[in-house]
């Protein structure tokens, strides 16, 4: 290692090094990060800040991933990542080579780095309002059979009402009367008192209760009683509206009376990426996700039962989302308990965004290491930069792509490194390559994701089966046969899709779905 270099870091032990990139005019000297400093538990957490376009930072995220998987020690446990895609195709295609130049395979060489794609990654993706289609920009014949699909239902929401409720809307009372539903109510037998029994695990179950609720008022008190179970009748109301409408915000992503399709929890698998892709995702939907998987990653480390012991979480935008000012919401307070807490659990935070300045500093502030790529000079002008020499910040306002500056416990001092290009395929590429399909029809879709589970299955079989059916019903079977993946894949979902009934003699149905809601107000939820 050059002397400049060796003044400037503090090389830490070999057995919990960790390789970034040689360095790009000391030699080709390899710059180390220490495994204990990045991913706990001595320090954890990297920032990355930098201009959108030339600062590579999701490049660079992808390369430090690389690393980690083929250099962090076994006998220190099993780490896996967690990225949100939440840009255009950026993180579609990490499963795909790239074009590498001999150069930067030489680099790898060195760096004992593989120049190859992920071998082990999971995508998932909600699925399109018409919850057949799914909600990506990978959706190539060739690749959309790896992606799986993310719905959620009640059972998997109703912890998360904060993050999809107005909180100026939903009061103490409110509040009450949700955590009464959640603790007494969902998944158990119950009995509503007007001689009904129910089992509510769907948002139509759900709905079902409510219904029969208000009517038992109206036969039993002639309508003048306005409680039940010590509840009032317009706070009761409030919560049926505000809950029900949750399916219908996210459509896609929840589902009114399906299964859910969620990520292998308890299953987690050593050096897996999993991606999820909420890019095409509407806000409240995002935080959903964001609030969800984290603190389900949260909660099963802290357990030791998620399958890994070490999950990196990758979450770009972090101007959006942990942004300095505004009002602290649900998303922006777990990622500061990510930061002041997470590395005690395993849980880092990989977090990037364009300027430093408008971050949560709470969150910039507890990453052990932070990249710098490409700076604007008027951020470079903000309070948060003075620490850096006018010929350092002159230096990282034109700062080429592919190199970067590293600020790491071990370092005395910043080191500009020079990192290869990610062997992995960019989005933009990847989707050029593999222009994305046109959503196909109901039926059409249907044949495809059983197809795509068992090659046995005929298109005109199902067609067959699915001929003068009602859509959410075959939705429901569906999803039991993503979840539970048969051998026979066509006797399954003819089981779960259940025999036909003559349209002369079929009564009318049961409401199945969460109809749409009378508005009682001008507002959004």
């Amino acid at each position: 290692m050059p002397k400049a270099i060796q003044r400037a870091s503090r090389p830490p032990p070999r057995a919990s090094r960790s390789a970034t990139g040689p360095l790009p005019s000391c030699g080709d000297s390899p710059v180390y990060l220490d495994a204990d400093f990045l991913l706990g538990p001595e320090a954890a957490h990297l920032n990355l800040s930098g201009v959108s376009g030339l600062a590579t930072k999701t490049s660079a995220v992808e390369f430090l991933l690389a690393s980690i998987f083929a250099h962090f020690p076994a006998h220190k446990g099993r780490v896996a990542a967690v990225c949100f895609n939440v840009k255009g195709p950026d993180l579609c295609f990490l499963d795909q080579p790239g074009d590498l130049s001999d150069q930067d395979r030489q680099r790898y060489e060195r760096l004992g780095v593989p120049s190859t794609p992920f071998e082990r990654v999971q995508l998932y993706a909600p699925l399109k309002a018409d919850g057949v289609n799914l909600n990506t920009l990978r959706t190539h014949a060739d690749l959309v059979g790896d992606v799986e699909p993310l719905t959620w239902g009640l059972q998997e929401v109703v912890d998360y009402a904060e993050v999809l409720l107005n909180r100026d809307d939903i009061d103490a009372k409110a509040d009450a009367f949700i955590d009464f539903l959640r603790d007494r109510v969902l998944g158990r037998t119950f009995d509503d008192g007007f001689g009904t029994t129910h089992r509510v695990q769907t948002f139509a179950d759900l709905d079902r209760l409510f219904r029969s609720i208000f009517d038992g008022l109206e036969i039993t008190a002639g309508g003048r009683s306005d409680t039940w179970r010590t509840h009032h009748i317009a706070t009761m109301r409030k919560v049926r509206n505000r809950l029900l409408n949750i399916s219908t915000r996210c459509k896609g992503l929840v589902t009114d009376d399906g299964p859910s399709s969620d990520l292998p929890w308890k299953e987690f698998q050593d050096r897996t990426v999993y991606v999820i892709d909420i890019a095409n995702v509407d806000p409240l939907g995002q935080d959903l996700v964001f609030a969800r998987v984290v603190s389900k990653l949260r909660e099963q480390l802290e357990r030791r039962e998620l399958g890994v012991d070490a999950v990196v979480v990758f979450v770009d935008e972090l101007n959006k989302y942990a942004p300095g000012d505004g009002p602290d919401t649900y998303v922006k307070k777990m990622l500061l308990d990510i930061s002041e807490r997470g590395r005690y659990l395993g849980l880092v935070l990989f977090g990037a965004e364009q300027f430093r300045s408008q971050v949560h500093r709470r969150v910039v502030g507890n990453a052990g290491t932070q990249i710098f790529g490409r700076m604007d000079m008027d951020e470079l002008a903000t309070p948060g930069y003075q620490v850096l020499t006018p010929a350092t910040k002159s230096k990282l306002a034109t700062l080429p792509i592919g190199e970067l500056m590293v600020r790491h416990p071990h370092f005395t001092q910043p080191i500009f490194i020079r990192f290869p290009k990610p062997p992995v395929l960019r989005g933009r590429d990847g989707v050029e390559r593999f222009p994305p399909a046109a959503d196909v029809p109901f039926e059409d879709a249907v044949v495809r994701q059983l197809v795509r589970l068992d090659r046995r299955v005929r298109p005109n079989q199902v067609k067959d089966l699915i001929a003068e059916r009602e859509q959410d019903d075959v939705r429901r079977a569906l999803a039991a046969v993503r979840r539970t993946r048969p051998d026979d894949v066509l006797a399954y979902f003819r089981k779960v899709l259940g025999a036909r009934v003559d349209a002369e003699s079929n009564r009318p149905r049961e409401h199945q779905a969460v109809p749409p809601l009378n508005p009682i107000s001008d507002e959004p939820y």
